[in-house]
């Protein structure tokens, strides 16, 4: 059954007078956020806050999920000057931490290793206070790509696997057990990085398969998790199966609590750079 009305607690406005002035500064420096390509629901009160996730190696991903909203057009080469313009937005915008992503390059031989790494660094030449956070592809699994990612030292790395294994046809050219190996093979790159996934209801999944899912990533170290609510960026995107009530999310963040995790943020708006900041330590 797919669900068109959105509930009472899912009344969230967006308002784009409130983005001008993050817009202005994103178009003279020439660069995206996945609030604006994803159509993320929280975009007026991060904009309005001064906040953004940024999103690097240009706009359009190689893989094909169909719960996202980010572009499917073949990518364009690698910018070198995109991470000193990344830094330069962070430090004018006096970010104390700040999430950094980038869609899937598939096309490239480290899928964009090398490309966060140059970012890490120029965010702290310009604005060394800054933490930062990753929000990493898989890379097709690849260890060396990890491994020049964890030797970047930022402060938290995340991976999300966004849903249970039976619905994993949403995502086109992942795997479930390769997501999990990437976050195992952070932590044995690094036996004390601060590692984080994510996870989206509504997509039909069952509560033990979620629970299941806690269990499994607990397994493989990770710290850090954001459960939040799956809305459909369109008619033609994957539809929205359930709308999971504040209750169910507030059940799961104890369940997820009692499994291990040191810090989990869950609610239908929750995102994975929703409030990032909570999760190493800031107010």
């Amino acid at each position: 059954m797919t669900i068109v009305r959105k509930p009472q607690w899912l009344q969230k406005k967006i308002n784009p007078a409130a983005h001008a002035g993050m817009e202005g500064l994103l178009g003279e420096l020439r660069l995206h956020t996945v609030c604006q390509e994803a159509r993320c629901p929280n975009i007026t009160e991060c904009f309005r806050e001064r906040q953004a996730t940024f999103l690097i190696l240009g706009a359009a991903c190689t893989r094909l999920c169909s719960f996202c909203n980010v572009t499917k057009q073949t990518p364009l080469p690698p910018d070198s000057g995109e991470p000193a313009r990344v830094a330069e937005a962070i430090r004018r915008l006096g970010l104390s931490h700040v999430v950094i992503t980038s869609p899937t390059r598939d096309d490239l031989p480290d899928g964009g290793a090398g490309h966060y790494a140059e970012t890490v660094a120029a965010i702290r030449s310009a604005s060394p206070a800054t933490t930062v956070e990753l929000l990493i592809p898989d890379f097709l699994g690849n260890r060396e790509s990890l491994a020049r990612v964890v030797a970047s030292a930022p402060a938290i790395i995340g991976h999300n696997v966004e849903t249970v294994p039976r619905l994993y046809q949403i995502r086109a050219g992942a795997d479930y057990g390769r997501s999990l190996g990437v976050l195992r093979t952070l932590r044995e790159l690094d036996s004390v990085v601060r590692s984080k996934s994510g996870i989206m209801l509504g997509l039909g999944e069952a509560e033990e398969e979620v629970l299941a899912v806690f269990a499994d990533l607990r397994s493989v170290g990770c710290s850090y998790l954001s459960i939040g609510q799956y809305l459909a960026p369109s008619k033609s995107h994957h539809p929205v199966r359930e709308f999971i009530p504040p209750e169910c999310f507030e059940r799961y963040r104890a369940a997820a609590l009692a499994t291990g995790f040191a810090h989990v943020e869950s609610g239908p708006y929750v995102r994975s750079s929703y409030h990032a900041a909570r999760y190493d330590g800031q107010p």
